[in-house]
């Protein structure tokens, strides 16, 4: 095999003439590397990945060849993947007011673009679910929220509409499942590429804990900061420790590192309904 590229979580390998993506147990939090693993993170994200892929299957193709036929030193944390061409944007999907689209709202009254009504408040429920694209930032850099015409610009009228209508429709599948599990999706991050004949294919990995936010439902209140399911948990402690971003990541004390192990596998076990082994 031959190493393509290392990302903040996930390595890409060539092999065969297909690419081998390999889930690591690395954290990042404000597109920084954290220093501690979290145990076990790369197999929890590639097992409820593939659930989801399986799910979608009949909404949008996916890049999945096989999880099986992988290097044995990967078995468990890789996806055996289709080459596509990526699309240079990260297609977000917001139901919930929180994160970066907050931060943006209290400047604007907007987020990419997209208007909303005053009075919002961090958690609050948005009165429909919107597409709020950013751009897809090298490790190390932020990714950028841009407009729905700038996703225009970059891969023209019809491919944007597609993009934002299958976005929107991944949201909203998930979302019933997750509820249906007593979980709030309150976004999810998703990438696309495009396959040998043009056709939009999902890629990477798809509503797992490091590219959405899982609340549970009864503990859901507007105006607080909400309890999760996914790597929130690390923001608000990398936020509680006073590191001020700039400097070297701080080691996580092993207590919080298995806190988050055990977050995602809550996430896992109540999304698929399947014990974690």
């Amino acid at each position: 095999m031959r190493l393509l590229h290392s990302g903040k979580v996930r390595d890409v390998y060539e092999d065969r003439g297909d690419l081998i993506l390999v889930a690591s147990d690395r954290v990042s939090v404000f597109d920084v590397v954290l220093p501690t693993p979290i145990p076990d993170k790369g197999r929890i994200l590639t097992a409820l990945s593939l659930w989801w892929f399986g799910q979608l299957a009949d909404l949008v193709p996916n890049h999945v060849i096989s999880a099986e036929d992988v290097p044995e030193e990967f078995a468990g944390r890789a996806i055996r993947c289709k080459k596509l061409d990526m699309l240079p944007v990260e297609c977000v999907a917001r139901g919930y007011l929180t994160g970066g689209g907050l931060r943006e709202y209290e400047k604007s009254g907007t987020v990419s673009g997209v208007e909303l009504p005053p009075g919002l408040l961090d958690g609050s429920a948005l009165p429909q679910p919107i597409f709020t694209p950013s751009t897809k930032a090298d490790v190390g850099d932020h990714d950028e929220p841009i407009t729905y015409e700038r996703v225009e610009e970059l891969l023209g009228e019809d491919r944007a509409a597609d993009l934002e209508d299958l976005t929107l429709r991944i949201y909203e599948l998930g979302s019933e499942r997750c509820e249906d599990a007593g979980i709030i999706l309150a976004d999810t991050k998703l990438e696309f590429g495009l396959d040998k004949a043009g056709e939009i294919v999902l890629a990477d990995e798809v509503l797992t804990p490091d590219s959405s936010r899982f609340w549970p439902l009864d503990q859901w209140k507007p105006g607080a900061r909400q309890a999760s399911y996914d790597k929130q948990f690390l923001r608000d402690w990398a936020e509680d420790s006073g590191w001020d971003k700039t400097t070297a990541a701080p080691e996580l004390p092993t207590e919080i590192a298995n806190r988050t192990r055990l977050l995602y596998i809550e996430a896992y076990q109540r999304i698929t309904g399947e014990e974690w082994v």
